[in-house]
């Protein structure tokens, strides 16, 4: 058995995910310092227990299933300023760590709002948005100083280099046995009304372009960018906006968007991330591939 503190089991995974599907977990165990977060990894390692460390939820699909073993949540939120320097352990929400900036009139993560993220997942995706300008892509390495990483067993300080940034790639996607603890980000001071004007300025943009939370939950995009074309506009190409498999649905706001419109399942979602791949490489010749990470048994 796991020697962790407060382990639960059979603990339902859909409220975790920005989705709103998935079956239960065996066990269950909530991490709300890096130290936990160690523990739990390493616990699970020496026991051959799979196990699964979960964020913010978001670029997740989770099984109908479930998923046979640990499901580590990763609620280790502590984070402080030194000068310019954010220090934040891999939990905290990316969200919060703009509020605080802003308050600061530090900038650099304002660029960030809207997506709902860890700072791990963020560095695992290398979170991107488009520049205040929407002709460029900004990305989270752009203010990365460095981090501390578990890799096996060791924790290491390691340089932004060491994650191997791509787009919606790092390190992370490659090297199962490295998981991040802590990352610095380097900010800048700027006026914060300058920083809140572009805050809202992003807000407003998703809230245009993207289908919100709020309205319908989701997993983010669901396939991987094509350089010059756009996933979104080949399924939009193919006169599949608001296509439905039982309750999930492709976005009529965004076409790389699936939706739960409600009570959605992990096989909906598959069947029509599915039916997109054929038809829109059959119309187009392209393959798309996805970018969300499938979790647990289906």
């Amino acid at each position: 058995m796991l020697n962790l503190t407060n382990l639960k089991e059979n603990v339902a995974l859909a409220p975790y995910t920005t989705y709103k599907i998935g079956g239960k977990a065996d066990y269950f165990f909530t991490a709300y310092n890096k130290d936990e977060l160690v523990k739990a990894i390493n616990e699970s390692k020496n026991k051959k227990v799979p196990f699964f460390v979960l964020g913010s939820g978001a670029n997740i699909l989770v099984g109908d299933k479930g998923f046979r073993g640990l499901v580590i949540h990763n609620k280790a939120q502590n984070f402080r300023f030194e000068q310019n320097f954010l220090l934040a352990e891999s939990g905290a929400l990316v969200s919060s760590l703009i509020n605080a900036s802003f308050e600061k009139g530090l900038s650099g993560l304002e660029h960030f709002a809207g997506i709902p993220s860890t700072v791990g997942g963020a560095i695992r995706q290398n979170l991107h948005f488009l520049s205040p300008d929407r002709k460029n892509t900004i990305f989270i390495e752009s203010v990365v100083g460095d981090g501390l990483v578990l890799e096996g067993e060791i924790e290491k300080r390691v340089e932004k280099d060491y994650f191997q940034f791509g787009y919606d790639n790092s390190i992370l996607h490659h090297d199962k046995n490295v998981f991040v603890l802590e990352i610095t980000f380097n900010l800048k001071n700027k006026d914060p009304e300058l920083i809140k004007s572009q805050i809202t300025a992003n807000l407003d943009w998703r809230n245009e372009k993207q289908p919100q939370l709020r309205e319908f939950p989701s997993c983010g995009s669901v396939f991987k960018r094509i350089e010059g074309i756009g996933a979104g506009r080949l399924i939009e190409q193919c006169d599949l906006k608001g296509k439905q498999i039982g309750g999930a649905m492709i976005s009529e706001k965004h076409a790389n968007y699936i939706v739960n419109t409600g009570n959605a399942t992990a096989q909906d979602v598959r069947e029509l991330i599915t039916l997109v791949q054929e038809k829109v490489f059959k119309e187009t010749g392209f393959k798309l591939e996805s970018e969300i990470s499938f979790i647990g048994e289906f």
